[in-house]
């Protein structure tokens, strides 16, 4: 194929960037797995090695290529903050809301919490009840609440068994940054946080306990006490 013939349509690079993405399909390369040099692409293709360093590296940001000096480029895992940093990128341009992305979020997470409960290990069980006691304990610092607070949520997702639930909470982690600390602010008296804590506690036990409506409600009431004045009703 000439470097005209793939220049219709689209430019060399994005083509290129399919040609490579093509290879992995039609060879059934998995995670970790190589790929051929950029010079074999650009032979193949009739382009210049410019054009497949770009291509490599537009992959390469996507995390879908893990390329590395020295070595051959290998093929990359799923990365969620991939997903996170088009939505940082959606909420800050305002193309959508905060209460957008939350309502999402809600959705998603009622459903993991009943997977949770069904799935999760003995070992997970332990670090959610960790991580809820955690932010009790270190709730005099914000930062330490909020890091617990994203741990808590993110060992949910992996309790579910499902990687695309682990990979689409951990691409809310930036958004959590800024709305947890603003959410705890909110909350001026001590009785209003000391519900919010509680409802860890309650959603950490009930999945410790196997027990997956309770989770579902315990995480419905959390997200309302948290940040309910933000969603739709």
């Amino acid at each position: 194929m000439s470097a005209r013939q793939i220049d219709n349509g689209g430019s060399l690079v994005d083509h290129a960037v399919q040609a490579v993405r093509g290879h992995i399909r039609e060879h059934d390369l998995k995670v970790g797995d190589s790929l051929p040099g950029e010079g074999h692409f650009a032979a193949h293709l009739g382009v210049s090695r410019a054009v497949m360093r770009e291509a490599f590296g537009a992959l390469a940001a996507l995390r879908l290529l893990d390329v590395g000096n020295g070595r051959r480029a290998r093929v990359g895992a799923i990365d969620g903050s991939v997903i996170g940093a088009s939505l940082d990128h959606a909420v800050t341009t305002s193309q959508i809301s905060v209460a957008e992305v939350w309502d999402v979020r809600r959705t998603l997470e009622m459903r993991i919490a009943a997977l949770a409960a069904e799935r999760r290990s003995d070992e997970q069980a332990e670090q959610i009840l960790a991580l809820a006691e955690a932010m009790v304990r270190d709730q005099g610092n914000m930062a330490l609440v909020t890091a617990h607070d994203t741990a808590f949520h993110q060992i949910l997702a992996a309790s579910t068994g499902n990687m695309l639930f682990t990979q689409i909470v951990r691409s809310f982690a930036p958004q959590m940054e800024i709305a947890v600390p603003r959410a705890w602010e909110t909350r001026h008296a001590q009785d209003q946080k000391a519900t919010i804590l509680s409802l860890h506690r309650r959603i950490a036990r009930a999945i410790a306990e196997k027990n997956p409506s309770e989770a579902v409600a315990a995480m419905e009431e959390h997200f309302d006490a948290s940040i309910g004045d933000l969603l739709p009703r």
